[in-house]
């Protein structure tokens, strides 16, 4: 049997029933979710089902992501509700390429975890399941494993495993339908230069490849979840006599409006302004601080520092890594500059791995 599998928290419990359903059964993961945006996503939601396979001792396969495929077969219908048309046309995708996975291996019984997703409608599922059938002449099962107390049972090993679990469906327009009112949302957002950021999904699929190392060595651990504050710079611009200047704006930098400032003083390449307590910095300072050998700013955005990099320097410049002052890195140092930086500051919880 191929079970289709959309994330861990469906597929685990839903895996573990089959098991003990048909305990001389081969079940094989298929997971394919060319939906899941973005790709790091994708790849995050594959990490943690193939560690759930892995530990129930089920064969793991990851499809291919294929996202064109599924943009072009749900085009007209990105505005649709959860558990709309977009839903059973995405159903449909899936399923179509389960029956064709399980026909090139001779398999000829296709399921889905979909079926065990509260999210999910197990009358659409059921509905392709037969159109599937007739096409591919191959069996779909359908089992209601959340009767019954199974969706608290489901919830409970999702739990007692430590499951990631995902806070939105997977693809692009669920997405924004669901978070459209958030002042920031980080699904969406690709860094430029591209850095690991606080809260972000790369640094989740970090956590969790750490865990599963954690686990290979037989290391005892915890995923707890704390609250910080959290910070994107969406954009800043730079002048000096109305010529945009190169630069590289430190994180945590933020203004609320924009500022015309002139250098107050400077010590040790460190320029401090008149107002609005914006620093500058040059590249040397910048290069010395982190034992870089930068050739300029530009070369910032092609091999770019780590966050934790940013706040050391914050940090010995201001005496802490949490100050909102502007801290821009410059080339060499002007008289007087335009500054404007688009940023936000926003209460937010991440994922922590605690070593027990």
């Amino acid at each position: 049997m191929v079970a289709h599998l959309c994330c861990s928290v469906d597929a685990g419990y839903f895996l573990k029933r089959l098991q003990e359903e048909f305990p001389n059964e081969k079940i094989i993961g298929f997971f394919y979710d060319p939906n899941i945006h973005p790709y790091s996503e994708f790849k995050l939601r594959s990490l943690d089902t193939k560690r759930i396979c892995n530990k129930l001792g089920v064969e793991y396969v990851e499809g291919e992501y294929d996202y064109e495929s599924w943009l072009k077969a749900v085009k007209g219908k990105e505005n649709e509700p959860e558990k709309g048309i977009r839903c059973s046309i995405c159903f449909d995708h899936s399923l179509e390429a389960t029956a064709k996975f399980a026909k090139s291996i001779n398999e000829n019984v296709i399921t889905t975890s979909l079926l065990m997703s509260p999210m999910k409608s197990q009358e659409q599922l059921q509905q392709i399941g037969k159109v599937i059938k007739r096409k591919y002449d191959i069996d779909f099962y359908a089992p209601d494993f959340r009767k019954k107390g199974g969706t608290q049972a489901q919830q409970e090993f999702a739990k007692e495993t430590q499951m990631y679990r995902q806070d939105y469906c997977g693809c692009i327009y669920g997405l924004w339908q669901q978070k459209q009112h958030q002042e920031i949302i980080d699904e969406l957002l690709s860094p430029y230069p591209f850095q690991i950021l606080p809260s972000s999904i790369e640094e989740k699929l970090r956590l969790y490849e750490k865990r599963i190392d954690f686990e290979e060595k037989e290391i005892n651990y915890k995923i707890l979840k704390e609250n910080f504050l959290n910070y994107r710079l969406l954009n800043s611009s730079v002048k000096s006599k109305k010529i945009e200047i190169n630069h590289y704006t430190l994180f945590y930098s933020y203004l609320d409006r924009f500022q015309r400032v002139k250098i107050e003083f400077v010590k040790d390449e460190i320029a401090f302004t008149n107002r609005a307590q914006i620093i500058f910095i040059t590249l040397k300072k910048f290069n010395s601080i982190l034992n870089k050998s930068y050739q300029n700013v530009k070369e910032i955005f092609k091999n770019p520092v780590t966050v934790e990099e940013e706040l050391l320097i914050r940090e010995k410049i201001t005496n802490t890594k949490y100050s909102l002052s502007p801290i821009i890195v410059v080339d060499e140092l002007k008289e007087k500059y335009d500054v404007k930086i688009n940023a936000k500051i926003y209460p937010d919880v991440r994922e922590i791995l605690i070593k027990l």
